[in-house]
């Protein structure tokens, strides 16, 4: 009797491992020609300094929300947290502390911040939503409470050319910007805790069987997140040369939005920081172009609304190998 031959496996498409490496950036270079050809002075040199500028501050916010959704988690309070960072760095600077005094401090309440929606996620297996919804709450409350709801303003901050002055030709806030990505880049390929992000993501039992401290590794992540808040706070101070309270106000979507943008899973486990650069100048060009367009502010939040939709639907369609695989009992794609 003949033995069955065994079935041939035809190659697949693997959608999620072309989006990460050649998709994402030609919808980058498809936008940068789109918005060249149909929006006025948008290759101006000013402009693209503009952009850059603009871009740095959710880049920054960005590269540490992609520590935490790399371990599946989400962190919906950086805006609030941008806010009270930016609150106690001007105020640290009016009170007379030198300004990399007040810099520090304004990153230590991120970090703070940011520590607290850790400890409560990993060591009280509160859900991360829940938890930074309701950070978001209060540190915007808290934002309020220490300006009296008024703006701070500072015409002589200390701090004020981290937002507006320049470096070698290059704007202060892009200089920063790509060291914060250097160093998250290095953090995330090159290091034992970068794998124990990823193992943590990719499946915390299975990562804490193997040794790893997972809730270490989760609150660590969450003040890795509130730090870079911290930072963009910060910045953002220092641009408005102000204490602003209503600061950073939604930035916490458009980042997120930046994340899974450039490809990295909202199931954890998957992703590079080089993606969420892409994903964050996406949106920097395409908010630039519509403002160059004159495009109404609320039809803006149409297409930016709608880019958040598409973001999270490349996100399902990349999950689908993953699903498949569990279901059948075979091995996930790798990334």
């Amino acid at each position: 009797m003949t033995a069955p031959r065994p079935e041939q496996s035809t190659p697949s498409f693997d959608f999620a491992y072309w989006w990460d490496r050649v998709g994402i950036l030609v919808v980058l270079i498809a936008l940068v020609v789109l918005m060249a050809t149909i929006a006025p002075n948008f290759a101006s040199i000013d402009n693209l300094f503009n952009i850059a500028r603009s871009i740095a501050i959710n880049a920054i916010l960005a590269a540490g929300l992609t520590f935490v959704i790399l371990t599946a988690g989400i962190d919906l309070s950086v805006g609030s947290t941008l806010a009270v960072s930016g609150v106690v760095a001007v105020l640290a600077a009016i009170g007379g502390l030198p300004a990399p005094v007040a810099v520090l401090l304004g990153v230590l309440a991120g970090a703070a911040a940011g520590l607290v929606n850790g400890l409560l996620t990993a060591y009280l297996s509160l859900a991360a939503f829940i938890v930074t919804l309701g950070s978001m709450t209060y540190l915007r409350g808290l934002a309020y409470t220490m300006t009296d709801g008024q703006p701070v303003v500072d015409n002589m901050l200390g701090f004020r050319d981290i937002g507006n002055g320049y470096f070698a030709g290059i704007p202060v806030p892009v200089v920063v910007m790509a060291v914060v990505y250097v160093a998250a880049w290095f953090v995330l390929e090159r290091t034992r805790y970068g794998r124990h992000v990823y193992a943590v993501g990719g499946n915390a039992e299975a990562a804490r069987l193997a040794g790893i401290n997972v809730k270490r590794v989760i609150t660590s992540v969450y003040v890795i997140a509130g730090a870079c808040a911290g930072l963009a706070g910060v910045i953002f101070a220092a641009r408005v040369v102000s204490a602003q309270p209503t600061a950073g106000t939604s930035y916490e979507l458009d980042a997120i939005a930046a994340v899974v943008l450039g490809g990295t899973s909202l199931m954890g486990g998957r992703g590079r920081i080089i993606g969420t650069l892409i994903g964050s100048v996406i949106l920097g060009v395409l908010s630039t172009g519509l403002i160059l367009m004159n495009v109404p502010f609320f039809t803006q939040l149409l297409i930016k609304g709608g880019v958040i939709i598409f973001a999270v639907a490349v996100d399902s369609l990349k999950q689908r190998p993953l699903r498949l695989g569990r279901r059948t009992g075979g091995a996930a794609p790798a990334h």
